[in-house]
């Protein structure tokens, strides 16, 4: 059984969808945690009570990661509550879809801002604590749309591709201190955003899953709790696919 005792997490993103699964998952298993959320208030107020129901401590702090003094801000209110930072989950992202001959400079520099660069802000200002305490657990939440591309996503699939290239990097650099950086990359996942598909778009994407249906984001969360574990402390600079088979590389 995976035991994070004793741990505290940082989690981007941390009070809807897969952040939130993760949030819980991180904190059923032992760790205290604190996540950042961009607006929602009172989900993150419900995510933080979830939390503390588990009998762990909960910090619930508001930062857009997409600004480098915002996602630093957020590493050091957590390093304040807990002393240490055991483990980063960079999750917060956004979707801004169109096709390329549409897609809005904008809306580009949104998505890579937050998706890609606020993970590197993150664990930049993460990095020396863990450094100092040559241990640590960086996992990045990428997506099968970073691996394989997605029409209308192009912001969304160089973000998410930019990710694995940065979890590959970091792994590398900071080995031999102790600290192991990864990916998981799901597929299609049941929340807010995709029970807005039509029907017919939803079958299509079973028909394309081999194992026929959607994941949960449990179930993505339970692969990240996986790669902040002890049991997973010879896996480094690799991408987990939580994707029901729909990318096989």
């Amino acid at each position: 059984m995976i035991d994070l005792s004793g741990k505290s997490a940082l989690v981007t993103g941390g009070s809807r969808g897969i952040g939130r699964a993760i949030v819980l998952a991180l904190a059923r298993q032992g760790a205290d945690v604190a996540f950042s959320y961009r607006g929602n208030a009172d989900a993150a107020a419900d995510t933080a009570a979830a939390v503390e129901a588990l009998g762990r401590q909960a910090l619930a702090h508001r930062a857009d990661v997409s600004d480098p003094d915002a996602a630093e801000g957020f590493v050091a209110a957590a390093l304040g509550a807990y002393g240490r930072i055991d483990i980063l989950v960079n999750n917060a992202g956004i979707t801004r879809d169109d096709l390329v001959m549409r897609m809005s400079v904008d809306a580009w520099r949104e998505v890579i801002d937050t998706n890609l660069s606020g993970s590197f802000y993150t664990i930049k200002a993460a990095m020396r604590p863990m450094l100092k305490a040559r241990r640590g657990r960086i996992i990045n939440v990428s997506s099968v749309s970073g691996q394989a591309g997605n029409a209308g996503q192009a912001n969304y699939s160089s973000a998410k591709a930019g990710l694995i290239g940065l979890t590959k990097a970091v792994a590398r650099e900071v080995a031999s201190r102790g600290i192991t950086c990864n990916a998981v990359a799901p597929g299609f996942v049941l929340t807010e955003l995709t029970a807005g598909l039509s029907e017919p778009i939803q079958d299509g994407i079973r028909a394309a899953t081999p194992l026929g249906r959607f994941g949960t984001p449990e179930e993505i969360a339970d692969a990240v709790a996986f790669l902040a574990s002890d049991e997973a402390a010879y896996i480094t600079g690799q991408v987990l696919g939580v994707d029901g088979g729909l990318v096989m590389m």
